[in-house]
């Protein structure tokens, strides 16, 4: 049986190194490209495909975790396997509650990327063994972890937002913001947002400039 792939990256050279690798393979046939996360939304609802492969970062549009939410609430939806650069804590997360069947950082090897595809399309859990280390260390110390709203505000934060701006982003009180803060600080040992972000960051928690 050939599995079909939908290729969804904003940068066409990526997409290209992709359909070169993915062609060789047997059994597998790239039947569509996307350019943003909202065109892989519409081409995974309107294409017969069975895996999509998701950046998450495309620009100023969509999330590729919003587009993988959006994918995959459908019924009989194709699988998505996030393929990114980003391995941070909160970039996993937000993928894997979206409904990722598999989290594959671009420097993979070919062979690995293969093994992926087929693993997800047959409908099991896809993840590089990175990524996996990094869960199972938050499921090994789950007091110290930071929870997935946590990481959005430590983001939002990292991303140079006030506690008002971000109670807006995520329709959340300006006291529930403040809440979560001190909760990150505790759980960092820290005492500022600076400090929190830089201590984030060399973790590999969320993504710093």
């Amino acid at each position: 049986m050939t599995i079909r792939l939908l290729l969804a990256d904003d940068h066409p050279v990526v997409r290209a190194g992709l359909r070169a690798v993915l062609d060789t393979e047997p059994g597998f046939a790239v039947v569509a490209e996307a350019a943003t996360a909202e065109r892989a939304v519409e081409l995974a609802a309107a294409t017969p495909v069975d895996v999509v492969l998701m950046d998450l970062q495309f620009g100023p549009g969509m999330h590729g975790s919003a587009a993988t939410a959006l994918i995959t609430a459908r019924p009989g939806a194709p699988r998505v396997l996030v393929l990114t650069t980003y391995d941070t804590d909160a970039d996993i997360l937000a993928a894997v509650e979206a409904g990722a069947s598999g989290y594959l950082l671009k420097d993979a090897p070919p062979e690995e990327l293969a093994a992926a595809v087929r693993t997800a399309a047959a409908g099991q859990s896809a993840l590089a063994p990175a990524v996996a280390l990094r869960l199972m260390d938050r499921m090994r110390t789950p007091a110290e972890a930071l929870t997935k709203r946590e990481l959005e505000v430590l983001q939002l934060v990292a991303d140079g937002l006030s506690n008002q701006q971000i109670s807006k982003k995520l329709f959340l009180s300006q006291a529930t913001v403040k809440s979560h803060l001190v909760h990150i600080y505790a759980k960092l040992g820290v005492d500022s947002r600076t400090s929190a972000v830089a201590a984030a960051g060399g973790r590999r928690l969320i993504r710093t400039p």
